[in-house]
């Protein structure tokens, strides 16, 4: 008569039982801070709010190279009942790609922090429509640096830079196209500025003829060249200005962060967003079609996009801006911490000024135009 007393213990000892733990795979395609950043950081809270799971953070290397092997264990688990990963970090093109091959599942209305969004990349993904797909988990910025002992009123736009650079030969400088993606950012609003209809660019359609009517602002590139310093590279330019040689040029504000942070650039040296723009990209949260484990995957993004978590772990611990829109981390973070990331650059700046990089066949024809118009 004693069975029933057993049953029962038996039944408790295997709720609590580490082999009944669940297991959420997250799988990420950046550097290994990003990795560091789940397993470290955004993994132990999310265990502690969910007694008897288990985060496993891995990688797949930097770049859309990370991200397309991503796209390849999908693609390659697609008759399977269920893929290996539960929650997915990848590149802007890789999203496209996924979501065109049915690849991804449409989550976004399960998880209250996708309205604190505002980004247009959460919709439009170098012209591939995201829509309910994905979630940013941050946003990465290209702004203008600039020394603020040399430059009281730095330029507020394109039109004032390619004015204020005549008058002052070799103090701004680019790394071109082939030395870093802040380089590239420079050109793309550039011809954001001055070729035409940038909202074009940006949303499509793609017309091939469009890029015949940049001619001129290739030809005013070419020129503004003369009277600038070609740095070897994204950390080569933040080198210059660190080292006086240049007064101003573009730079990924993450990276000007980290480094004014580490005593490699002087606190003299600020920011500028310059009208019409410039372009910034995000890294995407995203649930496997055939996640085993959905809706722990749409919990998680929920957290890792919570104002609490962008301020603390987006902000303070990596210099980048937040996936969801800055103004909801208001009250979320120190003053310091606040007045560091968004003075020279505000939450308007952003909303108005941070561009995303065109459709992928329109960036694809600024990077060629540039090489047979500017670099020859």
């Amino acid at each position: 008569m004693r069975l029933i007393p057993i049953v029962s213990s038996l039944i408790a000892l295997a709720a609590a039982s580490p082999a009944m733990a669940q297991t959420l795979n997250v799988v990420t395609a950046g550097d290994q801070n990003m990795v560091d950043y789940v397993k470290d950081y955004l993994g132990p809270i999310f265990e502690k709010s969910h007694p008897g799971v288990k985060i496993v953070s891995v990688g797949t290397g930097p770049g859309d190279a990370g991200s397309q092997k991503i796209y390849e264990k999908l693609d390659a688990q697609k008759s399977a009942a269920a893929t290996d990963f539960d929650v997915l970090v990848i590149h802007q093109k890789a999203a496209g790609t996924m979501v065109k091959e049915g690849l991804l599942a449409k989550y976004t209305d399960q998880v209250p922090t996708a309205k604190l969004v505002t980004s247009e990349t959460a919709k439009n993904s170098l012209g591939a429509d995201v829509s309910g797909f994905v979630i940013p988990m941050f946003q990465s910025q290209t702004a203008l640096a600039y020394n603020a002992d040399l430059l009281k009123n730095p330029p507020n736009t394109f039109a004032e830079l390619k004015e204020w650079a005549q008058k002052n030969p070799k103090q701004f400088g680019y790394n071109g196209i082939k030395g870093g993606m802040s380089g590239v950012a420079f050109v793309t609003g550039w011809i954001y500025a001055f070729g035409g209809d940038a909202g074009k660019l940006i949303n499509g359609p793609y017309d091939p003829a469009v890029k015949a009517s940049w001619d001129k602002a290739l030809a005013d590139l070419k020129a503004f060249n003369k009277n600038v310093v070609m740095t070897p590279g994204n950390a080569g330019t933040l080198d210059m200005l660190n080292r006086g040689e240049i007064a101003m040029g573009p730079v990924w504000v993450d990276m000007f962060y980290s480094w004014q942070a580490d005593g490699k650039l002087p606190p003299n040296m600020k920011l500028k967003l310059a009208a019409p723009g410039m372009p910034g990209q995000p890294m995407y949260y995203a649930i496997p079609a055939k996640s085993a484990n959905q809706k722990l995957a749409e919990e998680f993004i929920a957290l890792a996009t919570s104002p609490e978590v962008q301020a603390e772990g987006i902000v303070k611990k990596f210099n980048w801006y937040p996936g969801i829109d800055a103004k909801n981390l208001e009250g979320k973070l120190d003053q310091a911490a606040w007045n560091k990331l968004f003075s020279d650059i505000t939450p308007d700046d952003l909303s108005a000024n941070g561009k995303p990089f065109p459709v992928a066949p329109y960036f694809n024809d600024i990077l060629e135009s540039y090489e047979k118009k500017v670099a020859n």
